[in-house]
């Protein structure tokens, strides 16, 4: 969306260039059909193709068009939840899985761009946490002993460390995931779909399908040009497919996340030399991080209705001077905003929407690493394993948000709620 007069997406002007790739044409015929050439989808395809499965994607736009290519490029581990509470959401069997695939999520993602030599600015040398209230130094300090419990490459950094590893005096300490870090998203997104193409994927962009529907055991998916027959189907498109299965969105909230860049920081100024990334304890939560030329990235909620020009993006530059005093209160050379996909206990989901067609939601502000580690579970569950034995949540049908047409009201008022408590707690610091 570079040039827009609503955005500028630092990422769009510095990827490499996408696949060429053309859109369905005629009938074909695929073993699994997936929907949607995000992270999931991507890594879900890559490893189907390697295990000899015929796999072809339909995206309705480009790969990492959506909110795989708008994104902060935040490689984080972990899951929200803390094992207790994956062992009472999903069981004895799946909660420890699950929590074991979330601790090993940054290093997977790693491992992937590494073995399929991705250019894509990988960094892998650290994301803190970081606290600026009394209150989330005791959550961050919870959750480092929680995670050194499990051999996390975790650390405790004091208020005078925070500050020398971020060049900001914002924060009373935290703590660094040492195998986390951050890549440029867009170019991961498609850099993926290069390796998926390479090991045997077909990629149909812009592909938008209109419709599913059964055909005996089989599926058949229907683009403006084409239609694709499968026996199995992974919707990987979160929140947007509410009109190509009805009820998949009301399960769902999407919010606003805004982010805006900094011209380069003169090298001897530059700031976050000591961690890849990095994001806070707020309950409206901010994320920052430098990019290879040395900009300052910051991201945090936007504004109700989307971006409206570069004023809806007068929260993340408040953000940006917060963090950083010393740098020139300057116009940002990009600012862009993507959609966010959540579920309100913010835990992940696999909807099994019908025989043979499933619909994940595992992003919830953690979707680099989550949605890529998850690829090769879903891939194996596609091919017929049985869930019960991956590191998946288990299947369950659709459950719709109770009064899911006034969600974009309940964000608005939990923002002003939770924006209240943030400052409050910092005011008692």
């Amino acid at each position: 969306m570079t040039g827009s007069p609503d955005q500028r997406s630092l990422w769009e002007a510095t990827a490499p260039p996408a696949p060429d790739l053309a859109p369905l044409a005629g009938t074909q015929q695929a073993e699994v059909a997936i929907v949607g050439a995000g992270y999931t989808g991507l890594s879900a395809a890559l490893a189907l193709a390697e295990a000899g499965v015929a796999v072809t994607v339909l995206e309705a736009s480009a790969p990492g068009a959506g909110a795989s290519g708008k994104n902060g490029g935040q490689v984080i581990f972990g899951l929200r939840a803390h094992l207790a509470d994956c062992i009472a959401a999903y069981g004895p069997g799946a909660g420890p899985r699950l929590h074991s695939l979330g601790a090993a999520a940054a290093e997977k993602t790693f491992a992937l761009i590494a073995q399929h030599a991705i250019d894509c600015d990988a960094r892998q040398d650290g994301y803190l946490f970081a606290a600026d209230s009394q209150a989330g130094l005791a959550d961050a300090r919870a959750r480092l002993e929680a995670w050194q419990k499990h051999g996390a490459p975790v650390r405790w950094l004091d208020r005078d460390a925070v500050e020398h590893a971020t060049g900001s005096p914002a924060y009373l300490g935290g703590y660094v995931h040492e195998a986390s870090g951050s890549v440029q998203p867009l170019a991961y997104a498609r850099g993926l779909a290069r390796a998926a193409i390479a090991a045997g994927a077909r990629l149909h962009a812009p592909s938008r399908v209109t419709a599913i529907r059964p055909d005996g055991q089989d599926w058949v998916l229907t683009t403006r040009e084409g239609r694709l027959k499968a026996r199995r189907v992974l919707l990987a498109i979160t929140g947007l497919g509410g009109g190509l299965w009805p009820g998949l969105a009301a399960t769902m909230m999407r919010v606003w996340s805004h982010q805006v860049a900094t011209r380069p920081v003169a090298e001897g100024k530059r700031v976050m030399q000591g961690v890849a990334c990095a994001s806070d304890t707020r309950r409206v939560l901010r994320y920052w991080r430098t990019d290879r030329e040395g900009r300052v990235v910051v991201g945090g909620k936007g504004t109700l209705l989307g971006p409206r020009g570069p004023g809806s993006f007068a929260v993340p530059r408040r953000m940006l001077a917060r963090l950083y005093p010393q740098l020139p209160d300057t116009a940002p050379e990009f600012w862009w905003g993507g959609l966010v996909t959540l579920v309100p206990d913010r835990l992940p989901k696999l909807w099994q929407l019908a025989d043979g067609v499933w619909a994940p939601m595992f992003c919830n502000g953690k979707g680099v690493a989550w949605c890529s580690a998850s690829g090769p579970e879903l891939a194996a569950l596609l091919r017929g394993v049985p869930a019960d034995e991956l590191a998946l949540p288990p299947p369950i049908p659709l459950r719709p948000i109770p009064l899911h047409p006034l969600r974009q009201v309940y964000a608005a008022v939990g923002s002003l709620y939770f924006r209240a408590r943030d400052a409050l707690e910092r005011a008692r610091t």
